[in-house]
């Protein structure tokens, strides 16, 4: 792998550990403002809004920018947002509109950093299909290790010095990522367009996913599994209570085997691309899925349920490498930061509604009752993408977008 990607991936790692810090702290922070479940609420939606009202224009933006400035400069400006209710803190000055405008712009900052970064790693991995599942593999494992678990029990035991400590230590996380960033070597600016507006711009990058069926296939897998995977979430901790009758420690160990199942996902994705190409290996971790999760619909021992969202966490660790890393390499390099923010919007747009769903089925119908509709929803999402996404589509697709006399997956280094 080149220099320039250990660079990257040291400051994703860095970066993650302080999103993970944040991301335990911030509605710590909150819950010592307000006991309100709304405002709480507010704090925690307001990091999402910006992928749902600005995703195909940051899109648009990144692919008319200079990919590793937008990484840098979004990451900098995060490190100086985080400064201020540091200080607020610090003067007894927080307030939940302070929290909530904070989370917003941190969120903003992440859709340009985060559209940038998967635009910037083709180029930077001369779009070679093998490489680009080995880094995804280890940035996927990265961010699941830092943030799913090192971040969280470390914002929770910085709050106890004070509340201004997380959101400096997070600060400082950024800032080293943005230094790293910095001094990444330089890649290709997009190619220019015809002088068109932003939002025609924006309309051809959403408009490529939705004409393409392989693309469009991509991108309904994560929007499909948001809603299901939400409709889940929102009744676990009730569900782990009552059916299966474990604690707020037992609670952490469930969510635990999930991330422990993601890391190993991420660790075999590329053998499973490899071994049964990457559309069959797609849809068999999207089936897999549905059954974990029909598997812990059913379960009423935790161990079989831990065992169950570990397989679920495995699958998704699996399908969160193979998927973008497949977009990275067929999608142009002048449409990638509107293809990527395109694909992710739909997903961010689809997860209230499977919140929704799930506290609405939980109550009209029992507490098991979301959990089989959502794996019904896998399986059905399976069955539909499974001849969008097949072998000979994605090797028809891989074989278009290889340079002239390459064949798709040369290129790779024997060892990494």
């Amino acid at each position: 792998m080149p220099t320039g990607f250990g660079r990257l991936w040291t400051a994703q790692t860095v970066s993650s550990l302080g999103d993970g810090v944040t991301h335990a702290a911030l509605p710590l922070i909150a819950f010592t403002l307000t006991r309100d479940p709304q405002a709480l609420a507010v704090v925690t939606a307001a990091g999402t809004l910006p992928w749902l009202l600005f995703g195909v224009l940051g899109g648009a933006l990144v692919d008319r920018w200079d990919r590793r400035r937008t990484m840098w400069v979004a990451d900098a400006v995060r490190a100086v947002l985080l400064a201020i209710p540091a200080v607020a803190a610090g003067l007894d000055a927080l307030s939940i509109p302070l929290l909530a405008a904070v989370a917003f712009l941190l969120g903003l900052g992440g859709l340009f950093f985060d559209t940038a970064a998967t635009a910037c790693l083709p180029d930077l991995l001369s779009r070679d299909p093998v490489r680009l599942e080995r880094a995804n593999s280890r940035l996927r494992g990265a961010q699941t290790a830092m943030s799913g678990f090192a971040g969280p029990p470390a914002g929770s035991a910085l709050l106890a010095f004070g509340r201004a400590v997380p959101l400096v230590a997070d600060a400082v996380s950024f800032a080293v990522s943005a230094l790293l960033v910095r001094t990444l070597p330089a890649v290709p600016r997009p190619v220019p367009e015809a002088r068109e507006s932003l939002l025609e711009q924006a309309r051809a990058g959403a408009s490529h996913v939705l004409r393409d069926r392989l693309l469009l296939g991509l991108a309904l897998r994560p929007a499909v599994g948001n809603i299901a995977f939400l409709a889940v979430e929102t009744v676990l901790v009730v569900f782990a209570h009552e059916r299966l009758g474990i604690g707020t420690y037992g609670f952490g160990l469930l969510l635990t085997a999930e991330a422990a199942g993601g890391l190993l996902g991420a660790a075999i994705a590329s053998r499973l691309g490899r071994r049964l190409g990457t559309g069959t290996a797609l849809t068999c971790t999207a089936a897999v899925e549905g059954l974990a999760i029909l598997g812990l619909a059913s379960a009423s021992d935790p161990y079989v349920a831990g065992s169950a969202l570990a397989v679920c966490g495995a699958a998704m660790g699996a399908t969160m490498v193979l998927g973008p890393s497949l977009r990275q390499a067929i999608v142009p390099g002048h449409l990638m930061g509107r293809v990527a923010s395109t694909s992710r919007m739909l997903a961010m747009c689809a997860a209230p509604v499977g919140a929704f769903a799930g506290g609405w089925l939980a109550t009209a119908y029992g507490i098991r009752t979301p959990l089989y509709a959502a794996a019904a929803l896998l399986l059905t999402m399976t069955a539909v993408t499974a001849s969008m996404t097949n072998n000979h589509r994605v090797e028809a697709a891989l074989r278009a977008a290889a340079p002239a006399g390459k064949t798709p997956r040369d290129g790779a280094p024997a060892a990494v």
